[in-house]
């Protein structure tokens, strides 16, 4: 007999309910029982940052969370941040500074990109080397990682700049 705890939760905005058993790690629940393979599971030892993924807007490895842990919380997946349509500062930004190789690594670096930006908005080269140091990327030298979350952080510079173009106007009125 199999002893299971019912969790509920929010995954990219979408509140789920599952019956998983307590030793669930988190990384296991998202790509096996919701199928968010984005989520992508490296080492199961918290070495290489591919199973990133923000919980109540933390970064954290879901290797090293349960998925019991995540009961009542926010769960963001690099599926989360936007689609083809809409795409997040970060997802454009890798794809207009080509921040990839074969891709394994990137929603890891994604997500722990999107915490740095939210808490340094203009972070220097340095600054984003050591926060790309929780996740490794075996294709390359970091570089054009480098350069996508500059060119994202200048995207969401320019985005909020606008905005407050449009507010300022909308008080003139």
């Amino acid at each position: 007999m199999t002893f299971t705890k019912k969790i509920a939760l929010s995954v990219n905005g979408v509140q789920k309910q599952a019956e998983v058993e307590p030793r669930l790690l988190l990384a296991h629940f998202l790509r096996e029982d919701l199928n968010l393979t984005g989520t992508h599971i490296g080492c199961d030892t918290s070495q290489c940052g591919a199973c990133t993924v923000m919980l109540n807007g933390e970064v954290v490895k879901s290797c090293t969370v349960l998925a019991v842990q995540a009961d009542g919380a926010q769960v963001t997946t690099v599926e989360g941040l936007g689609d083809m349509e809409h795409l997040h500062p970060i997802q454009q930004g890798f794809w207009e500074k080509h921040g990839l190789q074969c891709g394994f690594c990137t929603p890891g670096v994604m997500i722990s990109m999107v915490g740095l930006l939210k808490e340094n908005p203009d972070p220097s080269e340095e600054e984003i080397r050591d926060a790309l140091e929780g996740v490794i990327c075996r294709c390359t030298g970091y570089q054009f990682i480098v350069s996508a979350v500059q060119h994202a952080a200048k995207l969401i510079a320019e985005a909020d700049q606008s905005k407050e173009t449009m507010t300022s106007a909308g008080e003139g009125r």
